[in-house]
């Protein structure tokens, strides 16, 4: 015989909203009981480092970037600054939140303390309320997404959205990114937020650490090294202990707090933690997951100088328009090009077999075509020594400039053109001029045309990968072609290109460096006869270690003397950087 079972309903939307509010507002009424009424006051329930971000925040900065140790309550604190933004009336610069976050249970969290600050702050706002807002997809289909938000008599709202960069379209106010390097497409989301700023908004993106070579990381590095310029916050879990985090956490669970119960209840906290400490608690990141080379890695082998071994060409808007440019002007701008090609190429040492790697793009505002041209020398040591970079250049002007190029490469050891979709043109003139490689049978002319495919980045990407970890490979110093590598993600075990752009706005870039390095690599290990050399004997044996130490009467390798290239790479009339 079973026992019979009360019947106990489901919870309601309204029961559990009641549930939540009761959680939330247990720790919130301990810190404000003494201090409620009014925001001065209200205010004083904030720990040092929360008032830090509010008033920076406060002061006016753009964008506030914040590193920071995992459950220390700088997210609460932030939500005191939503309340009292879209508490404001608009002639007070009122507006509203946008809150994304990776995780819905974390946006229901901040909506619930946003309401708790609403009540000690004693602003009029509705109940948090869920609403559905359709999401739009490539202009067709659409689907549903479940925020929350709550509603001011200002007339502003605070909104938790999903993560997607779709969520801001048409949106205006203050977006905070909360534990950022593990929301999807962290450059695309940050591309959308920092538009809002044309029209007076605000970013705050704040985050663990999630890996060296986490987007989120990235950011941070540029803030470093002043390439953005924002306001920079970091707080690790000791930061947070001297500023009386467990003296708070004492004092909402009703404890005597001492300083003893706090060293075993810090060791306790790292001791869970165990080697993950650095980065959850400390932040140090950890070499990132799903990263195909680390930036260390990377950084290590970049020991060529910048100049003179990239070059970067815009070619203008209105080129193909008729009615500003006649065939006489095109040519010309065309050879001026050529001409400063022919600089960078005197650069190159008829000693080494040089082989080429060319990665195509057309969309003026898209991806980049590049061609990298690897040299090889007589211990099988790789370097760029040349990069040249086309944004915006048309399929027959992109045609003639790697067709210059190859012809005046010395001792051609093999090209690898992408022949994927509109690349097959140039890949196809490319072999028809030059001879078409089989690479079944490993014969045939200098120039392959490669289909590119997970198969093939899984056949040929590791490769590349080993000349990093094992010294091999020798690039230029510059943060662009960093960046390239930097995308490259491991997908199911295989080295890929994702979907992620990176750059600054109009002038995006793909990955389109790690491609053309591929490439070029692939065409290293063609077997290319070679004509027309004749070997040096005791010269070139002699040179072998040029990629370590220039030969001392050759001062163009140093980008030194009078070769004309330093006018060139400054940005000079022949293209610079864009």
């Amino acid at each position: 015989m079973t026992e019979d079972v009360p019947y106990v309903p489901p919870l309601t939307p309204e029961d559990w909203l009641k549930l939540r509010e009761e959680t939330a507002a247990a720790s919130m009424d301990v810190v404000v009981r003494e201090v409620a009424g009014n925001s001065d006051n209200a205010l004083k329930a904030l720990l040092p480092y929360q008032q830090r971000a509010f008033h920076i925040l406060n002061a006016g900065a753009e964008v506030l970037v914040v590193e920071k140790s995992r459950r220390i309550g700088l997210t609460w604190g932030l939500a005191s600054y939503a309340v009292l933004r879209a508490a404001r009336r608009r002639d007070a610069h009122g507006m509203d939140v946008l809150y994304i976050s990776y995780s819905q249970d974390m946006t229901r969290e901040f909506i619930d303390a946003c309401a708790m600050w609403a009540r000690a702050f004693g602003f009029a706002a509705s109940a948090m309320d869920e609403f559905l807002f359709d999401d739009e997809l490539d202009g067709h289909e659409t689907r549903s997404i479940k925020a929350f938000r709550i509603s001011f008599a200002s007339g502003f709202e605070i909104v938790g959205l999903s993560s997607a960069p779709r969520s801001l379209r048409g949106k205006q106010g203050v977006v905070f990114i909360d534990e950022a390097a593990f929301v999807d497409n962290l450059e695309q989301l940050l591309e959308a937020a920092l538009a809002l700023l044309v029209w007076g908004g605000q970013v705050i993106i704040c985050s663990t650490h999630y890996g060296t070579d986490n987007p989120f990381n990235q950011v941070i590095r540029n803030i470093h090294t002043g390439k953005s310029q924002y306001a920079h916050m970091r707080i690790d879990f000791d930061d947070a202990l001297r500023e009386g985090l467990y003296r708070r956490i004492c004092f909402v669970k009703g404890e005597e707090w001492s300083e003893e119960k706090e060293k075993l209840w810090r060791d306790k906290i790292v001791a869970f933690y165990g080697d993950g400490a650095d980065q959850e608690l400390f932040c140090v990141p950890a070499q990132g997951s799903g990263t195909w080379l680390s930036t260390e890695l990377i950084e290590r082998q970049m020991t060529l100088p910048r100049d003179p071994h990239v070059l970067r060409w815009q070619w203008p808007r209105d080129y193909l328009d008729d009615t500003a440019w006649n065939d006489t002007r095109r040519k010309r701008h065309l050879d001026e090009h050529l001409r400063q090609l022919d600089v960078a190429l005197s650069f190159l040492s008829p000693q080494e077999r040089h082989a080429l790697g060319f990665d195509f793009a057309r969309v003026h505002n898209g991806d980049l075509s590049v061609a990298t041209v690897l040299a090889v020398d007589s211990v099988l040591m790789r370097a760029a020594r040349l990069v040249l970079e086309m944004r915006g250049v048309p399929y027959e002007e992109q045609r003639a400039i790697v067709d210059h190029l190859w012809k005046k490469l010395p001792r051609q050891a093999g090209a690898a053109f992408d022949a994927t979709g509109a690349g097959g043109f140039i890949a196809e003139a490319m072999s028809r001029s030059h001879g078409k490689y089989d690479p079944k049978e490993e014969s045939g002319g200098s120039v392959a045309e490669i289909k590119l495919s997970a198969e093939w980045y899984r056949l040929h990407m590791p490769r590349v990968k080993a000349a990093f970890e094992e010294g091999t490979i020798i690039l230029p110093k510059d943060d662009d072609l960093l960046g390239d590598l930097r995308v490259v993600k491991l997908v199911k075990g295989v080295a890929v290109i994702p979907a992620t752009r990176t750059g600054e706005t109009g002038l995006r870039r793909h990955g389109d460096f790690a491609v053309a390095l591929a490439l070029a690599w692939y065409a290293t290990l063609m077997n290319v006869a070679e004509y027309g050399y004749e070997g040096l004997g005791l010269a070139a044996t002699q040179r072998r270690d040029s990629f370590y130490t220039p030969p001392s009467d050759r001062d163009d390798w140093r980008g030194g003397g009078s070769t004309g290239f330093d006018v060139l790479a400054s940005g000079g009339s022949w293209g610079g950087s864009w």
